[in-house]
């Protein structure tokens, strides 16, 4: 099986998990979600600091996936002063099949999108601004940036035909 690996980044409530889930969703089956904020807060409960435990698992489980499920969609803010390694080493072991995009949304969008998701009484703005990392892009060839005026329909759509995946062949509608 060749699997496609996409990798979503970007700031907190820039629309990276409700992309993965909504692609997850559409793809079905064996389509595995590594989320960073579940690798890192819910399953280790460790601080995002250099050479957190998250690191290592985030990559282990998404190589697991490699030549077992069809798509491997790994997301989170996966700032590069602490993930650049482990996501280039990804992309080397997925080689062609990597589709990586960065959600390069302002601030003040991503705080008003943020206020209306479930995670709102969790953290606040000046948590989300301690962690904010402008256009803190990957840098690797092909890399897509997506902005605040794509809707996030649009979004989707357009990873799936990025991946070549027509929407006849999805066993889950829109």
């Amino acid at each position: 099986m060749d699997s496609k690996q996409i990798i979503l980044r970007g700031n907190s409530g820039s629309g990276k998990t409700t992309t993965a889930l909504k692609l997850q969703e559409m793809l079905g089956e064996a389509t595995l979600v590594v989320s960073q904020d579940v690798v890192r807060r819910d399953m280790l409960k460790v601080n995002d600091r250099e050479g957190n435990l998250s690191i290592a698992l985030s990559k282990q489980i998404a190589e697991f996936g490699l030549g077992k499920c069809p798509f491997i969609i790994v997301e989170g803010i996966l700032i590069n002063k602490r993930y650049k390694n482990m996501l280039l080493d990804l992309i080397n072991t997925f080689e062609q099949n990597v589709y990586t995009y960065y959600f390069d949304v302002p601030f003040e969008e991503t705080l008003n999108r943020h206020k209306k998701r479930g995670k709102v009484n969790e953290f606040g703005e000046s948590e989300m601004r301690s962690w904010w990392n402008e256009k803190d892009y990957l840098g690797v060839p092909n890399e897509k940036i997506i902005t605040k005026d794509t809707l996030q329909e649009e979004v989707v759509r357009n990873i799936l035909n990025d991946i070549g995946v027509e929407k006849t062949r999805l066993h889950f509608n829109e």
